[in-house]
């Protein structure tokens, strides 16, 4: 009988220390997630204000020079006449070029027009440099997403792109917006580039290798989407996205 006893306050303590940890565990996560959330939210708001600083700021110089140059006095047979021309050739490139970074960077307009004409802008100003092929498609009824939801893809998305422009090398990037039967959104990037290892970036430990791939990851976990990235060194890369949908959304 005594036996019988100290099993099972053994057993007790046991389960009692299981919990315990169990318990550790979700503090330690819950705290992970809201530090996580803290530096992103954090970090938008610093692109909102440098997007904001950039238009009023930067933006509002370049159209003083842009009309200063076009009230100039010169005829056509003046020898300053095509150099002044290519220059605001040029400043109107910037301009525009400086009003899409802002867009982008400017997290009230993602919020606003939504995520599928968010990342329509951004392919279409990428599809005029001409450096990749672009393909977009969006599929099923599209349905609104809430603002955080919105603004964590679309960062997600602009991630993917702009690894695909530095490393990639790739000649081909489609893009898919998928909204299923089952209330489920998936976001697939694909590209025909060079493709690396994806298992051997994530465990890197250099303090630059892999952080925007940990931070694409990071930010897929905190709004409850699973994102699955395959790849292999010659065969491209395939980002996908699913995010359960909320019907009351």
């Amino acid at each position: 009988m005594l036996v019988g006893f100290i099993v099972s306050i053994l057993f007790l303590y046991q389960r009692r220390q299981h919990r315990q940890e169990q318990e550790l565990v979700r503090m330690k996560e819950e705290y992970e997630r809201e530090v996580l959330r803290s530096q992103l939210e954090i970090q938008e708001g610093t692109f909102k204000t440098i997007g904001q600083e950039l238009h009023d700021n930067i933006g509002q110089v370049l159209s003083v020079v842009k009309l200063s140059l076009a009230v100039l006095p010169i005829s056509k047979e003046h020898e300053a006449y095509e150099p002044i021309l290519a220059t605001r050739q040029n400043l109107n490139k910037a301009m525009t070029d400086l009003a899409d970074l802002t867009k982008s960077l400017h997290t009230d307009r993602i919020a606003h027009i939504g995520l599928t004409e968010s990342i329509q802008f951004e392919l279409e100003s990428l599809k005029r440099t001409g450096l990749v092929q672009i393909e977009y498609e969006v599929i099923g009824y599209e349905q609104s997403l809430d603002e955080q939801k919105s603004i964590f893809l679309f960062r997600i998305f602009q991630e993917n792109m702009n690894n695909i422009l530095k490393h990639a090398q790739a000649k081909k990037v489609e893009v898919s917006l998928i909204f299923t039967e089952d209330d489920q959104f998936i976001m697939e990037i694909k590209d025909d580039g060079i493709g690396f290892n994806v298992q051997e970036k994530k465990n890197s430990t250099s303090a630059t290798a892999g952080v925007g791939l940990k931070s694409t990851f990071n930010r897929a976990k905190l709004i409850g989407a699973t994102l699955d990235m395959q790849s292999e060194p010659g065969k491209g890369t395939t980002v996908t996205i699913v995010l359960p949908l909320d019907k009351t959304e």
